[in-house]
């Protein structure tokens, strides 16, 4: 009996580790971005979207993301995030579906394709029917092969913006050279 509460104790102690992670990570995500935002005006007004680490905060936002959906599924942190959270278990669903939406937002195709539930989101968007049963499939682009297909693009054109960045900069250097 004593063992049971001691590993009841154990499991509730490591469950409420995920309220207060949740906390830390909402203030680090919120305290990054003004960092990065201060560096973006400092690096000549970038976009954030244009930062060399901007994956980092989509990184930080799934975090915060999963573990906010890990909460959602334990009702017995109810309590706990009520006490530690501003407006309660209403004010936290508030705040992490901000974040979800977010991420969702700003998240890349590959990080899309990798998670099955947005790609199913994306074929009832897409009004995409269920071809089990369909003769004809394989006719077509599968949604797989449309998500490699503009990866491949999106890799081309990245390839060919920084081989015309690069081919300015050798311009540049060379104007710069015979001054």
């Amino acid at each position: 009996m004593a063992q049971q509460n001691n590993q009841e104790q154990k499991n509730d102690i490591a469950d409420v580790w995920f309220v207060d992670n949740y906390i830390l990570l909402k203030d680090y995500y919120d305290r990054t971005i003004s960092r990065i935002a201060a560096r973006c005006v400092r690096k000549g007004n970038i976009a954030l979207e244009d930062y060399p680490f901007y994956g980092y905060i989509l990184d930080v936002l799934e975090e915060i993301s999963e573990t906010g959906d890990y909460i959602i599924r334990h009702k017995d942190l109810y309590p706990y995030v009520e006490k530690k959270v501003a407006g309660g278990m209403n004010g936290f669903r508030k705040t992490l579906d901000e974040y979800k939406e977010e991420l969702r937002r700003n998240s890349t195709p590959d990080m899309i394709k990798s998670d099955a539930r947005e790609v199913e989101k994306m074929k009832k968007v897409l009004e995409v029917p269920d071809k089990a049963d369909d003769p004809t499939v394989g006719a077509g682009m599968g949604m797989e092969q449309l998500m490699e297909k503009l990866l491949q693009q999106d890799a081309e054109a990245k390839a060919k913006v920084e081989a015309e960045f690069k081919e300015a900069k050798e311009r540049a250097n060379e104007e710069q050279g015979k001054k």
